[in-house]
């Protein structure tokens, strides 16, 4: 118990303490403080606490379980621009004080969670679901649940439009499954749970670490009212602080009042208690060690590139200021708060001009995304009248969705009016499509019922057996359907696979009809190649008839073995260039050559049943004919017009010599004409 030799003692400082109901008293001047009555004037605060009056605190100290509110000893008041920096952090600290959780926050990145996909929010969900602790997410997941919602609802809306574009506007039965919402809202439901039971469990904790705090300030205001002796005093208050660090989180609101009047009666203590000199004095010396230290790193801090770690450890440097270190002396107080106090003010205004710079960020969003709106608004009101430029349109209007949702974060105060905005410019956007649909939906029941009556013919014709004849009414069919518009979705897929299958079903079987007709045109082939083999090794015997009629005979034997696939009709050439090379060594006329390589043209012709090629071939004649006979006429004219046209001028005999040639040849192609038609008779 400490000896009370007056009523007026003074403190290692040489203040006089005033020891009147264990109250402190400095010396206030009656002038300087209109004082009135009993009225004790009002103490500033110093190291970040509020106001306090000390009359009211006096009065509430003499109820035990009513929280008091204490501040540091008299000093000037910071500015009020400090003050608002460190009573953010403090708010801040408070808050995270109450759940250590929320200190990871600051360590998972959020995302733009606006351009990501359904499935992608999904996923990440997924991911912070796992994480233990639940608040630390707290902020992802609600953003993540906000920009899911929107986009489904968005999608859900979409959905609703198609299905009254295809129900003539009726959406009563308009239902959607949509499986991924599902396990977005099971996932959800996980966190939610989690997070409740969280939250009732640190109810509990923080009633009960308040309720220990609060018992802690009890025993240290009785320590300074106490008879203990000084050494067991001062391990009582050391054993208190230990206490007090490791009394775990309290409610946020609570926190710096409770803290406060833990501070101002261990300030107390140490101030006006008659402790040793010497040993307050080494902690007070040690306690400023500590706190220059902190102000040390806090300069470091301000120069640090990374603003927002700095500014997470600068409040845990307060943090540890208000729990962990204890009071300096009072010549130190107001100066070392006060530099703490302004370099917190300095990296706090550095973090509010990156807030700015946030801001400017946001802003420049939110222009883009007005811009979108204006450019869905202004697309949805271009007169379109055709499907294609109907879908052209859609992927503008998807393109600039896409653009929306990447454009990034806009203010929160107009992120709601932007978004309503965007829904309502695409919701317009989809009204005027809708509309032009609807009014084509008339001609695309009519494309139906037309597709629908070709599906039938189609499949009258599938069985038939006149292959030639099916065959040319078939391919008129898919001319006609090729022609025929667009019919409704729902059936789209279905009348196709009807047609599709009936059109099949007809030529599959004229395939193996004709591949059935192909293994005799092949047989055909093998054996022309075989005789082309041994024909390369016929000698002409010097006879010129037996060597003709020779000849004749291959090309006899040639013909009988028939027609081979069109695409082997090379070996047709082979042969010919044989028998012109025989020909050549034959002595026969020019007209008797021609006509027998003509003869076995027109018998190949002839077997390959191709009437494109006969007529081509006739009309190239009867062009010949023309030509020939004009020379003819050509010539004989211009004699008439020679006046020495005797019969012995070399001239006039070169120009009857080349009138007999044509005339020959004029007879080679009648003879070829005639041959050709007599063929087509047949």
């Amino acid at each position: 118990m400490l000896e009370e030799k007056n009523d007026n003692l003074h403190d290692a400082d040489g203040e006089q303490v005033n020891q009147v109901n264990g109250t402190v008293q400095t010396d206030y001047s009656p002038e300087n403080n209109n004082v009135e009555n009993d009225e004790v004037p009002v103490v500033h605060e110093t190291e970040g606490q509020l106001p306090f009056a000390p009359k009211e605190l006096l009065e509430a100290a003499k109820v035990a379980d009513e929280p008091e509110v204490a501040a540091e000893t008299a000093a000037p008041a910071v500015e009020d621009k400090q003050l608002s920096a460190v009573e953010a952090i403090a708010e801040t600290n408070a808050e995270e004080g109450e759940d250590d959780s929320l200190l990871e926050r600051h360590d998972i990145p959020m995302q733009n969670y606006e351009e990501l996909s359904m499935e992608e929010l999904t996923a990440e969900l997924e991911k912070h679901v796992g994480n233990e602790k639940v608040m630390s997410v707290k902020d992802h997941v609600e953003e993540i649940k906000k920009e899911f919602y929107s986009k489904y609802n968005h999608f859900i809306e979409e959905k609703k439009d198609e299905y009254s574009h295809d129900n003539n506007g009726d959406t009563t039965d308009f239902e959607y499954h949509f499986p991924l919402k599902g396990k977005f809202d099971t996932l959800y439901n996980q966190y939610r749970d989690r997070k409740n039971s969280h939250f009732k469990k640190l109810q509990t904790d923080l009633k009960g670490n308040l309720e220990n705090r609060l018992a802690i300030i009890e025993e240290l205001k009785g320590l300074t009212d106490g008879g203990e002796n000084m050494k067991d005093a001062l391990k009582h208050v050391s054993d208190l602080r230990d206490r007090w660090k490791n009394a775990g989180p309290i409610p946020r609101d609570k926190y710096n009042h409770v803290w406060n009047n833990f501070h101002f009666h261990i300030e107390r203590f140490y101030d006006h208690l008659h402790l040793d000199r010497e040993a307050r004095d080494m902690d007070f010396k040690h306690n400023l060690e500590q706190k220059q230290k902190i102000i040390a790193r806090v300069e470091e801090l301000v120069k640090e590139e990374d603003i927002n770690k700095a500014f997470r450890e600068l409040q845990a440097l307060h943090k540890i200021w208000k729990e962990e270190i204890g009071p300096v002396s009072r010549d130190h107080r107001e100066e070392i708060w006060n530099r703490f106090s302004e370099l917190t003010k300095q990296l706090h205004d550095k973090r509010e001009g990156l807030v700015a710079k946030s801001r400017e960020l946001e802003e420049e969003n939110l222009a883009k995304k007005k811009e979108i709106i204006a450019g869905i608004n202004a697309i949805a009101e271009e007169k379109i009248t055709a499907h294609n430029a109907w879908q052209g349109q859609i992927d503008r209007i998807e393109a600039l969705r896409e653009q929306f949702f990447k454009a990034g974060k806009v203010p929160l105060e107009v992120n709601e009016d932007t978004w309503a905005a965007f829904k309502a410019a695409v919701r317009n956007f989809n009204t005027v499509k809708n509309s032009f649909y609807k009014d084509i939906k008339k001609d695309q029941q009519d494309n139906l019922n037309k597709k629908q009556a070709l599906v039938e013919k189609a499949r009258s014709l599938q069985e038939s057996e006149d292959f030639e004849g099916t065959t040319a009414v078939m391919k008129q069919i898919q001319e006609e359907w090729k022609k025929i518009g667009h019919v409704p979705r729902k059936y789209s897929d279905s009348v196709w696979k009807d047609f599709k299958g009936a059109c099949n079903h007809f030529f599959d079987r004229l395939h193996a009809q004709r591949n059935e007709a192909n293994k005799e045109e092949i047989d055909a082939f093998e054996k022309k190649k075989e005789y082309l083999d041994n024909l390369k090794e016929f000698e002409l015997t010097g006879d010129h008839r037996t060597d003709l009629d020779a000849i004749k005979k291959h090309i006899e034997n040639w013909k009988s073995f028939g027609r081979v696939p069109q695409a082997r009709r090379h070996i047709e050439g082979k042969f010919n260039k044989i028998l012109d090379a025989l020909f050549d060594k034959l002595s026969l006329s020019k007209k008797e050559t021609d006509m027998v390589k003509f003869n076995n043209r027109l018998g190949q012709l002839a077997e390959g049943d191709d009437t494109r090629r006969l007529e081509n071939e006739q009309l190239f004649i009867m062009r010949k004919i023309d030509e020939v006979q004009g020379e003819i006429f050509q010539l004989e004219n211009n004699i008439q017009f020679i006046s020495n046209a005797k019969g012995d001028n070399p001239f006039v005999k070169e120009v009857l010599k080349t009138i007999e040639r044509h005339k020959e040849e004029l007879k080679t192609w009648k003879e070829k004409l005639k041959q050709i038609r007599s063929l087509k008779q047949q």
